[in-house]
């Protein structure tokens, strides 16, 4: 049963790390200039895919504490994850609204620029992640980390 939960914990979190590595590299092409970043589409589709991320760690995040999916015909939203995680840990539902507010509402809907804006966002997003962080040796997280750069790599040769 603890590998189980070890080996959900490790897909969900190593899914979560390649969406922010992604989002990441997408920041880098909107061309910071100072406090603000000059290229909004690259910003918005930054803040899309890190949100992205916080999602797949928080349905991993959830399935560990055995809360059911919905159902087919239902879509997940905000307030499926706010009602979830409220019962859980009321401190996690603290940076999960920060996160939404930063990343899906100002970053990728209204475009924010603002350099530590977005920047608060990704590490609220980063804070989520790693609340389902598998434990581990340091052996191992290199190896994980190793294994997202040359992914990131590939994907871009």
């Amino acid at each position: 049963m603890e590998t189980e939960q070890h080996n959900l914990k490790e897909k969900y979190y190593n899914e979560a790390l390649r969406f922010m590595s992604n989002a990441k590299e997408q920041l880098t092409l909107a061309n910071r200039e100072g406090k603000f970043y000059q290229d909004q589409k690259y910003v918005k589709g930054a803040c899309g895919i890190a949100y992205s991320g916080v999602l797949v760690a928080l349905d991993g995040y959830l399935q560990f504490k055995g809360v059911a999916k919905p159902n087919k015909k239902q879509r997940k939203s905000i307030e499926y994850y706010r009602e979830h995680i409220a019962k859980i840990d009321k401190k996690l539902l603290n940076y999960i609204n920060s996160a939404y507010n930063i990343l899906h509402l100002f970053g990728y809907y209204d475009g924010e620029q603002n350099v530590a804006v977005i920047k608060e966002g990704f590490e609220l997003a980063n804070t989520i992640i790693n609340k389902i962080k598998p434990n581990g040796s340091a052996k191992q997280k290199k190896q994980i980390h190793k294994k997202h750069l040359s992914a990131n790599k590939k994907n871009h040769q």
